[in-house]
């Protein structure tokens, strides 16, 4: 009588993270302020304001043009410069953290100087362009600091205040859907996920990322879609998403369609020896029993020891010389006879 062998789970391998202290609850600005000749400007007022609350905060520049706080409240900020009750310049939604590197807001009027109207509206296009460029790039890598330290929450609250600077930065979309994956907001995390490729079709981790978030949340099916489409994006990296999608099958129990999903990550890459591995747990998934024996697809030993010959002392080395054991077939692999085996490459 044949008996099917339990099918074995492939468990999701998560990258260690390293522990570091919370940031503090405060954030901090600075900056300096030159006048139209290019001197520092002594005594102008930096006025913040709070989007949401409208609360105000004043800062006074010293002699050298310079200013500064540690004790911003986090939030979103309308920043003026002012001298003598005149608005001389305004830097609109500028996105202030909690902890980290402050924000740093520098004002320079030397830039508009000798400039006729249409030339100072232009000038003023491109600093405010620089300036939101600058201040997206500093919300990211405040966030990927926070996210290192486990402080997903916080990390979304830095990356949804980048959005309201600049709604049309697919990389700012991805970035924020990546915190609401690490905070388990799977919902969220797949909509934002969606704004991403909706900007930007092209990149295969956009794709990749939301099929983890659907696999998460318990939608296989839109999950191999993405990962499908991953790897129709960046055919490059295609292996590692078929593999993905190879997993994705593999957890849920459907052997078929996991041996199929490997053998086109292995078609992409031929040298992905985690593929044959998991290719050959998969088929041992669809192993019968006769009598005392283990009877195993064709295939099965092939796959094992072709992860062998590509990987002989790799993670799951051990692993394909039990099952080639358990199904009474041999290594075949030559390592150790004094060939150089060849480069792991899961």
């Amino acid at each position: 009588m044949k008996k099917h062998i339990s099918f074995i789970t492939l468990l999701a391998l998560l990258l260690g993270m390293s522990t570091v202290p919370l940031w503090a609850q405060a954030g901090a600005v600075n900056g300096v302020v030159k006048d139209p000749g290019g001197k520092p400007m002594d005594g102008a007022t930096i006025e913040l304001v709070d989007t949401d609350t409208g609360k105000k905060v004043d800062l006074k520049t010293n002699s050298k043009g310079e200013f500064s706080s540690i004790a911003i409240t986090p939030g979103t900020y309308d920043v003026s410069l002012l001298k003598d009750g005149k608005v001389l310049d305004k830097i609109t939604k500028v996105p202030v953290g909690s902890g980290g590197e402050p924000r740093v807001l520098n004002f320079d009027l030397s830039q508009h100087a000798g400039m006729n109207e249409e030339q100072k509206k232009q000038a003023e296009v491109v600093q405010k362009h620089n300036e939101k460029v600058k201040v997206l790039n500093t919300a990211l890598a405040q966030a990927k600091q926070l996210e290192i330290a486990g402080n997903y929450d916080e990390a979304v609250t830095v990356l949804q205040q980048a959005t309201q600077v600049d709604s049309s930065q697919d990389l700012v979309w991805f970035s924020l859907g990546d915190a609401q994956r690490g905070a388990k907001k799977y919902p969220e995390a797949i909509e934002s996920y969606q704004r991403a490729i909706a900007l930007k079709t092209t990149v295969g981790a956009y794709h990749n990322n939301l099929a983890d978030a659907y696999a998460k949340s318990g939608q296989t099916d839109k999950a191999v879609q993405e990962y499908t489409a991953a790897a129709a994006a960046e055919p490059a990296n295609a292996a590692t998403y078929y593999f993905n999608e190879g997993a994705i099958f593999t957890n849920t129990g459907k052997a078929d369609e996991a041996i199929a999903a490997f053998d086109k990550a292995i078609q992409a890459d031929p040298t992905k020896a985690a593929a044959y591995y998991w290719k050959g747990i998969a088929l041992m998934g669809k192993a019968t029993t006769k009598g005392d024996k283990m009877v195993a697809p064709e295939g099965t030993a092939e796959a094992f020891n072709k992860y062998l010959q590509l990987a002989p002392t790799g993670e799951y080395a051990d692993g394909a010389k039990a099952m080639l054991d358990s199904i009474g077939a041999p290594v075949t692999t030559t390592y150790g006879k004094g060939k150089t085996p060849p480069k792991k490459n899961p």
